[in-house]
């Protein structure tokens, strides 16, 4: 039996599904493609998560853009982060050629170009559907980890929360955080001690300047209202699999939003989607790229949530990929959950490099055809190394691998082109409104205007100035107003609202 032979059917024995699959690719040998030698990922393991890596320009994006069409042929939604802005050309078809023609042969699929549905979504100034989530949906550690508070800051966030839960203050957005934040160290300073204890002024006036911060990064355009329902990823659109493109080319200078925006999503896709248990295929996979901004920045704490979700969201059928130039910008604790693993290549220019990519070999099985550590640096554009997980678990032999040509569009859309698709959805129509309902900014304003009323017809003292003896009757009034109508429920509905906080501290929307 030829070598050639030999390479054929070990892949063969290791990639012997009874189920569904997609093809990636062929494999190489040699440094030639050889037919017949197809890479196979099983649709039943895609939940099991993975990896897409390697030096810029080596065709990363390209084989997300391939893994995403072939998921949508096969009705499977996916989530991309578009950091780049180079992945709205999925709804439009690509254009054959003859080199695209003989690689398409020699792999042993057809290329049929065409659009798949799409839809463009954003958290900043971007155009399509506008993701929004409220600062109460976040929780106490997301907001924490986005404003990079200390210990101290954090127990007085925490406070906040608990606070607003009490009393029923809803916390929408930006406004009414810091509006809570005022009434904590103002009006409401004496009141908050008795019951929580005293809360420093120059931690208040910290997290008040962190939030101006943010406030000027752009985030008053994430919080508040209509929140987004995680549910909506979940479309088909005659048959295919919707993929929903969220651009974030314009918050790059802004890592920590993004990050942190990635976070509770993923909060929210665990604590929403019910139980699937050991299915066929997976109900959403989600890309995230330049995914070292989601770790670079992590305390260890974080790092330890992340790396629980990861553990667990797959039982809710949904798979994540990571997309990042080294596997190395991932945590190993969370590199060990990775099944499907893309390696492409990497260059080693400095001394640096040559470890990095020693380094980068021990992460994939070995194999009698190649030497993993020299065929990481002689991969050409649009190859790279390959290894799933097949349906018992068990990774497949990896491959030095061609990877198919993306049936879209390989470059953007137009800004005509983007227009004409944010215009026709209906998403857009859903949530691209502006709402302001009542919320902590307004109870607070209101309950202070009428303590300021009955203050003036009684000559008291204004709000906020030292006094002995018992609370006033106007801060009674105050407290009892906030908790009017919510005495009897409100032990139990504190508990419920403990107990629906998340694995990161946020407050799942379906159990509101």
């Amino acid at each position: 039996m030829s070598n050639t032979e030999k390479f054929k059917s070990h892949l063969a024995e290791g990639q012997l599904f009874k189920k569904d699959y997609i093809i990636l690719g062929t494999g190489i040998l040699d440094g030639e493609a050889v037919t017949g030698a197809q890479i196979k990922i099983p649709l039943k393991t895609l939940n099991r998560h993975g990896l897409i890596a390697g030096a810029t320009g080596t065709g990363k994006t390209k084989t997300l853009q391939v893994l995403a069409e072939q998921l949508s042929l096969k009705g499977i939604p996916s989530v991309l982060m578009d950091l780049k802005g180079d992945l709205s050309g999925l709804a439009k078809p690509g254009v054959s050629n003859d080199f695209i023609l003989n690689r398409s042969s020699v792999i042993g699929v057809d290329y049929n170009p065409q659009g798949l549905p799409v839809e463009l979504m954003s958290i900043s100034h971007e155009k399509g559907v506008r993701l929004k989530a409220t600062v109460s949906e976040f929780g106490p550690v997301l907001v924490s980890q986005i404003l990079e508070l200390n210990d101290t800051q954090q127990g007085v966030i925490a406070l906040i929360f608990r606070y607003c839960d009490l009393y029923h203050l809803p916390l929408l957005d930006l406004k009414d955080l810091k509006r809570v934040l005022q009434f904590v160290s103002n009006e409401g300073k004496e009141a908050i001690a008795k019951e929580f204890g005293q809360v420093s002024s120059s931690s208040v006036s910290t997290i008040m300047r962190k939030i101006i911060e943010l406030e000027q990064q752009g985030a008053e355009l994430f919080f508040g209202e209509k929140s987004f329902e995680v549910e909506d990823f979940l479309r088909t659109r005659d048959g295919k699999g919707v993929i929903s493109v969220i651009r974030l080319t314009d918050i790059q200078s802004t890592p920590k939003l993004f990050s942190t925006f990635m976070l509770s999503l993923l909060s929210e896709i665990f604590e929403t989607f019910p139980e699937q248990g050991d299915a066929d295929q997976p109900k959403l996979c989600l890309f995230i790229d330049e995914a070292h901004l989601v770790f670079s920045t992590a305390s260890k704490d974080l790092l330890d949530k992340i790396e629980a979700i990861v553990k667990l969201i797959r039982s809710k059928g949904v798979g994540v990929y990571f997309c990042t130039q080294t596997p190395t910008d991932v945590p190993e604790n969370i590199l060990g959950q990775l099944g499907l693993k893309v390696q492409h290549a990497l260059r080693a220019f400095t001394a640096k490099d040559r470890k990095a990519i020693t380094k980068t070999a021990e992460n994939y099985p070995d194999s009698p055809f190649y030497k993993t550590s020299e065929v990481l640096t002689s991969m050409g554009i649009g190859e790279a190394l390959v290894t799933a997980l097949n349906e018992k678990g068990i990774p497949t032999p990896l491959a030095h691998t061609l990877v198919r040509a993306p049936i879209t569009r390989m470059d953007i859309l137009t800004e005509s082109e983007i227009d004409d698709l944010v215009s026709g959805s209906q998403l857009v129509a859903k949530y691209n409104q502006e709402l302001d309902r009542e919320s902590a900014f307004e109870l607070l304003e209101r309950k202070m205007d009428l303590i300021e009323k009955e203050q003036e017809k009684a000559k008291l003292p204004g709000p906020g100035t030292s006094r002995t003896g018992s609370r006033s009757k106007p801060e009674e009034s105050f407290i009892e107003e906030l908790s009017k109508n919510t005495m009897v429920r409100q032990v139990g509905r504190t508990l419920f609202r403990e107990l629906a906080r998340g694995i990161l501290g946020s407050f799942s929307r379906k159990s509101r």
